[in-house]
């Protein structure tokens, strides 16, 4: 594919892909393609050349120029309002978004984030194997990572590289914290 092309076609790869019912594995018997290499395509960490999506393609069913034509812009400038409801249910719990949480980005991207409302207690240990940013916008939490005890104020931030444990609650009413990670579909760092 040119690289004066700014689309994800990764995203219009996954979608024929599901809606065919096929997996990844599938797909790389019907192209000669790599699984990995694939997954790298669908997760948008890989750019296929014209030849390579033209054999995707074909193992879709479909052609070359109908994936492009499905596929998103890579280039997106988007305003969620304040009052504004997204339907983004959240990784872990497919199908399910919780009263207070708020995706604040729309759709499938490389970077997630989310705002929770009121005294959540999350009730649970987390582990991400990506990085992490909370952010207290109002209120204040009380955080646990690693064995110690973080107390968080309004605009304070607390940094978790990938694969540290932790659990978090708010500590007083009306707390809202920011929470901004790289997607889990996505791998950071070298692999």
């Amino acid at each position: 594919m040119d690289d004066k092309e700014s689309l994800r076609v990764g995203a219009a790869v996954k979608r024929r892909r599901r809606a065919l019912h096929l997996t990844l594995a599938v797909v790389a018997s019907r192209s000669g393609l790599s699984v990995p290499f694939l997954s790298q395509v669908e997760n948008e960490r890989a750019r296929p050349s014209m030849r390579s999506l033209q054999l995707v393609a074909e193992a879709l069913e479909t052609t070359a120029a109908e994936l492009l034509a499905s596929a998103e812009s890579a280039r997106t400038v988007d305003v969620v309002r304040a009052e504004e409801v997204l339907d983004d249910a959240l990784e872990d719990e497919p199908g399910i978004r919780p009263a207070g949480v708020r995706p604040l980005v729309r759709g499938r991207h490389q970077l997630h984030a989310r705002e929770f409302t009121g005294e959540r207690d999350a009730g649970r240990e987390f582990v991400h194997r990506n990085d992490e940013l909370l952010y207290v916008a109002d209120g204040s939490a009380e955080v646990e990572a690693e064995g110690r005890a973080y107390r968080l104020e309004r605009g304070d931030t607390l940094f978790l590289s990938g694969g540290v444990r932790h659990r978090w609650r708010a500590t007083e009413p009306g707390t809202r914290l920011l929470v901004v990670a790289v997607a889990e579909h996505i791998v950071a760092g070298d692999v």
